[in-house]
């Protein structure tokens, strides 16, 4: 398994050039879904019902729409919907809503729907209501292919969980993972890429060698990653859907940890080309290398500041890991993280506020959330080798590699820390985990 950061983030220079046991894990290289396991609820979910979309469909629906909705809000850590046992009625339109019904369940929100086939299509008709104010609040009629049943869910679901909490939904977002099979000189790996929710994993890429560090574009059409395909690594960058793919980096030594600017313009890298593994960043346009950094410490791990003005990155240059800050076109870094003896792996959220990133305490490895305004650290996961962040696109949740008994899983977290969830595969380990942006 991937040598996990718990000495120095000198690993991280070793693991690179040593091909990284890395994911030597067991995974199926197959297609594969991965299934959500509800690991903690939150203590301030909205109790919401969401009732079976009517059908007349000859022979059902091949995807239970509702069902997916209900998932969604449910995994989101916001919402506790009620289980269809608990349901006093089951109408298919607001019309047929009897509101003080309802409030005896408790239920603060209601999701009515049907679901009529029109042609080789299907129309969707669904309706959001507010019980406490006893009024409708959205509803919306759409046309969806068989094949787009789950993916109109979960923009239902979108649109759901915005008009209640005011922030856009991430649910017809996808996430990138990499996977591995076999052991030694039989391994192979893989780079997949799915639904948020872990269903219709599509193979990107396979390989003998290992794969790390995917990375999306900001436009999500694109990942960036690392692979030793070559013997060394080296940094690629793919298109998700034609499989079209340039070599961008292939530099003696490290070439790794690639991070996109929010202008998709520029990517930043960690290389050891001239000594020491240090921060650069790439104009893609004409392949103009600046180097950032300058230090005999090790310097990887960049990421963006929403705005595109700075960097965060992991240095060892106080004597342990820990996150630093610089602007973007060079000058001098400051220190950000100063609670705990190692922080690494920081990631910003969307708004530019706060960083998420792995720190270390005496249980373990662990997902982390600091305040950039007041420094506060708040460690949201109990879980003991957490490793590689990945944020949400609205901030929400965390997603993230770790363990459970044996077999590396990914697991995600709400940002507040009530609410955690784990999707392992049913093959085998996967790690890497790259949560995209907004697709539209």
């Amino acid at each position: 398994m991937k040598q996990r950061m718990s000495q120095s983030l000198r690993r991280l220079a070793a693991a690179w050039l040593a091909s990284l046991v890395a994911l030597c894990l067991a995974a199926n290289a197959q297609a594969q879904n991965l299934t959500i396991e509800i690991t903690r609820g939150s203590d301030q979910a909205i109790p919401i019902a969401i009732v079976p979309f009517e059908s007349q469909a000859a022979g059902g629906l091949p995807q239970d729409v509702a069902q997916i909705v209900s998932d969604d809000l449910e995994h989101s850590g916001q919402f506790e919907p009620l289980s269809r046992s608990a349901l006093i009625s089951l109408p298919s339109s607001s019309k047929d809503v009897f509101y003080d019904d309802w409030k005896r369940v408790n239920a603060r929100y209601l999701v009515v729907g049907k679901i009529e086939p029109q042609g080789s299509d299907y129309r969707i008709q669904y309706e959001l209501m507010d019980i406490a104010g006893g009024k409708r609040m959205l509803g919306e009629t759409l046309t969806s292919s068989a094949s787009d049943l789950r993916a109109s869910a979960h923009y239902i679901s979108d649109q759901i969980f915005e008009a209640i909490t005011g922030i856009r939904g991430a649910f017809s977002t996808r996430i990138a993972y990499v996977a591995a099979s076999g052991s030694g000189d039989n391994a192979r790996y893989a780079l997949y890429v799915a639904d948020a929710d872990g269903y219709n994993a599509q193979q990107v890429l396979s390989s003998d060698d290992p794969i790390l560090s995917p990375a999306w574009s900001p436009d999500g059409s694109k990942l960036a990653y690392v692979s030793f395909e070559s013997g060394n690594s080296a940094i690629y960058v793919q298109n998700v859907a034609t499989g079209e793919r340039l070599r961008l980096t292939s530099f003696p030594g490290i070439n790794g940890a690639p991070a996109w600017s929010p202008d998709g313009r520029k990517m930043a890298m960690s290389l050891s080309k001239d000594g020491q593994p240090e921060i650069y960043v790439m104009d893609l346009a004409s392949r103009q290398l600046t180097r950032l950094t300058n230090n005999r410490a090790i310097e990887t791990e960049p990421d963006w500041s929403p705005d595109g003005r700075s960097l965060i990155f992991t240095s060892d240059r106080s004597g342990a890991p820990q996150l630093y800050r610089m602007p973007a076109g060079g000058g001098e870094a400051q220190r950000v993280t100063f609670t705990g003896s190692y922080n690494s792996d920081g990631r910003f959220s969307p708004d530019g506020k706060a960083l998420f990133m792995i720190t270390r305490d005496d249980s373990g490895f662990h997902v982390a959330k600091q305040d950039l305004d007041t420094s506060r650290v708040t460690v949201l996961t109990d879980t003991r080798w957490d490793e590689s962040p990945s944020v949400a696109p609205n901030g929400t949740m965390v997603i993230f590699a770790t363990q459970q008994g044996s077999q590396g899983v990914l697991g995600a977290v709400s940002s507040d820390g009530r609410a955690s969830f784990r999707l392992p595969s049913q093959q085998g380990d996967v790690r890497e985990p790259a949560w995209s942006p907004y697709l539209n």
